[in-house]
Order: C-alpha cells, then structure tokens, then sequence
C-alpha cells in the first residue's frame, strides 16, 4: 500500500511500514453537501502538516502513542456521497480484518457514514459516541439522503446505541425522532462535568467515536463550515474522552469538518486531539477484537 508524501506526525516513507503499525490514518477528502462555508476537503492534508510539529510524548499519560506504530494510508476519494460510503467501508473493512485501529481525517461529516458501516458489520456491542454543534439528524438535506446533514439519520440504520454531545442546533424536523435520554445538549451540560459519568453509562462495550469539530466552541476552533457558538472547551471534551477511554474499549474514531484558513491554530487542535485520544486509548483501554462473525 503505497504511502502520500505527507504522513502523519511527519513519519519517514520507511519509518512505520503497515504491517507493523498499529494506527492507520485514512484521509478522506471528501467536500461535495457542505451546505455554507467550503473547504473541508482540504482538511485531512491540513491536520497531517500540523502533526508535525507535536510533540510526541504526551504528559498526562506518561506514553509516546507514536510508538505504536502509524501508518498514513493513501486518501479515498469519491466523486459522489453514495459512492464514497461504499468505497469507505469496502476500504475500512480490509484494515479491520488486518486488525489495525482506523482513524478518518475528514471532509464534511458525511465521509463517517460508511466507515462506521464497516465497524458495525466488524464489531458486536457496538455504540456510537457523536460529538457535534448539530443533531445531523435529517432524513435527506437538498435532494441527498447522504448530506453531511444526514450522517446520524443514516447511522441509525446499523447501530442503534448512538449517543449525542454537545448539540446546539437542529431542524424541528428532527426534534420527533431524538432520543432525549441520548442527547446531551450543550446549554445543559456546559457549566459542569457531572454529566460525563451519563455518558458513559449509556455506551456499550465497544465504542467509536465520530467528532465534528464544530462541538468546540468557536473562539478556539473557528475553522469549520457550520460554526455555532455556545460550544464545549477543550478539557471538557478532552475529560469525556479520557473517561470514555477508561471505561470502555474505543475501536476507531474520525475527526471531521476542518475547514482550513488562515489560523494555523485550529490544524494544530485537531491534530492534538487526534494523538491525545490515541495516547489515551493505548494507554486506558486493553484492546480486543471482538466480531460479529
């Protein structure tokens, strides 16, 4: 499997070979329903340069995750939604069989849908926490069942245990189909972390992680096509992570919507809270596959 130019955490082409790495990146350029500001398809390139420029020991727990062996796979790209979900859970299939945890750097939000199919079809006790400003929750958006706007609509035909954060912003359409004992609105939670312990009561035992950037606050993570204020900070999200990641075995995850600009500061978020939540799944959480076949 032939490596891009630019890999992740700035590796050398002979640095982490596949078959000995543990982590595979998988970007996924993919910017076709955005529906305001466009760019997210230059997002996973962005957050590969900013990965260079960690450091790769990581305080809290004390472990260089990079020595678990990373390998940045070529991107998947796609001309239409539908045919990008096939294609991404025909990709993603292969790296779980090859036992390898895999992160999608988007695009827009809609690029999570079939990497998540691929992780049903592969894992049993399978739930989904969802991290966003937005439910996602529409049944179609502009004339496509596979807007960005529609990524948990969609989720919710292979996995039934999905869990929202921070959500602060949705069509009354989707308000009748919500799971409120689900979904973790931001105005209620934003003052305290009594709620994260709920959270993490509701997952089951094998968890992947979906985070559209736009759930942090806008005043630090402005680079994204929807911004909404009123989002979480970074050590609450950070502390939810950290506590997912002790309890429960985190199977792969995708950070989504970077849409880059002139700040290189919102780059550098994503590509912290990337390895962060890699050091502390390696650190926090004995990882076993478990199939469903």
């Amino acid at each position: 499997m032939p490596r891009p130019s630019l890999s992740f955490c700035g590796l050398p082409n002979n640095g982490s070979d596949y078959s000995d790495a543990s982590i595979v990146m998988l970007p996924v350029p993919f910017d076709k329903t955005s529906t305001w500001m466009k760019g997210a398809d230059k997002g996973p390139a962005a957050i590969i340069e900013a990965s260079r420029y960690l450091e790769f020991y990581d305080i809290e727990t004390g472990s260089e995750v990079l020595k678990k062996g990373i390998f940045t796979a070529r991107p998947v790209r796609s001309a239409s939604s539908s045919a990008l979900m096939k294609k991404t859970s025909s990709v993603v299939s292969q790296y779980l069989e090859d036992n390898k945890l895999v992160v999608t750097l988007g695009g827009e939000h809609s690029v999570s849908i079939g990497v998540i199919k691929a992780y049903a079809k592969y894992y049993k006790d399978l739930s989904i926490l969802h991290l966003d400003a937005h439910a996602d929750s529409r049944d179609s958006y502009e004339g496509s069942p596979y807007s960005h706007a529609c990524v948990i609509a969609r989720v919710r035909e292979f996995v039934r245990n999905i869990v929202s954060v921070g959500i602060r912003s949705m069509d009354a359409s989707e308000r009748p189909g919500i799971d409120s004992r689900r979904m973790f609105f931001a105005h209620r939670i934003h003052n305290s972390d009594k709620w994260i312990d709920g959270v993490v009561r509701l997952l089951t035992g094998n968890v992947y992680i979906t985070i559209d950037l736009d759930v942090f606050d806008p005043g630090i993570m402005p680079s994204t096509g929807t911004p909404e204020p009123g989002g979480l900070s970074w050590y609450q999200v950070m502390n939810l992570l950290s506590s997912v990641a002790r309890s429960k075995r985190i199977v792969g995850f995708d950070v989504v919507e970077l849409c880059p600009s002139h700040s290189r500061a919102p780059d550098f978020l994503a590509a912290k809270l990337i390895y962060t939540l890699l050091s502390y799944i390696y650190a926090y959480t004995a990882r076993k596959n478990i199939r469903t076949k």
